[in-house]
């Protein structure tokens, strides 16, 4: 899959400057196949982390409150967007109608065996599957993938592959991360679905980006 961004101007600035991981960083040739992805977390963080959309730096997001512990690296993949064509997709597969993107990069959970002591990292990572988690009435969609020649995990090729265990703790970690005290939440994951669908869900993210910023590839050639 070919990316204008990067091709040739990208390339050059990243030389001197440091690539912004949501924009400035290539999703890889084979997407969604196989995905370049940007970790903000890994396990062992007890505040959350996310990427800054203005500067690409990584801020703290808020401390959490409980003992929520992420299974998983947690991150996103670059040049994605959540927005009409995703939401589109979820409306399809729920039946509502009130769905809408939650114009944020598409979320990625990466199983790996290896304790990963930090997050600010590109990984290469394969989709088995995901959660298409309702957050009030947005489409929040966490792909789950595998770390690409993960000793344990590197070949799961289907989320059904995976331990059951696995899978339930991450859905539980997704139900239970924005709990705050005497706060109501309203989030839901209607599906576990396989990679197909994941694949489907990143193709859509793919062009929602691209006809949102469909000028940023012209605008970096005026720099």
């Amino acid at each position: 899959m070919g990316n204008r961004i990067m091709d040739p101007i990208g390339r050059l600035m990243g030389l001197r400057y440091k690539s912004h991981p949501w924009h400035g960083v290539d999703i890889g040739k084979n997407a969604p196949d196989q995905l370049t992805c940007f970790v903000e977390m890994v396990a062992t963080d007890t505040v959350k982390y996310e990427v800054d959309k203005v500067t690409g730096y990584l801020k703290i997001d808020r401390p959490q409150k409980y003992s929520n512990v992420l299974p998983a690296l947690y991150g996103f993949i670059p040049q994605t967007l959540c927005h009409h064509t995703v939401a589109e997709f979820a409306i399809e597969k729920t039946g509502r109608k009130d769905i809408v993107g939650d114009y944020d990069p598409l979320d990625v959970c990466i199983l790996t065996e290896k304790t990963i002591s930090h997050g600010n990292i590109l990984v290469e990572a394969i989709p088995i599957g995901g959660f298409r988690l309702i957050d009030r009435n947005q489409a929040d969609d966490k792909i789950i993938a595998v770390l690409k020649d993960d000793a344990v995990y590197g070949k799961l090729r289907e989320i059904s592959e995976c331990p059951a265990a696995v899978v339930k703790r991450l859905l539980h970690y997704f139900l239970t991360y924005k709990d705050l005290p005497n706060t109501e939440l309203d989030v839901e994951i209607t599906h576990t679905y396989g990679a197909e669908d994941a694949k489907e869900v990143i193709r859509r993210s793919i062009e929602d980006y691209r006809l949102k910023f469909e000028n940023l590839d012209n605008l970096l050639s005026e720099v």
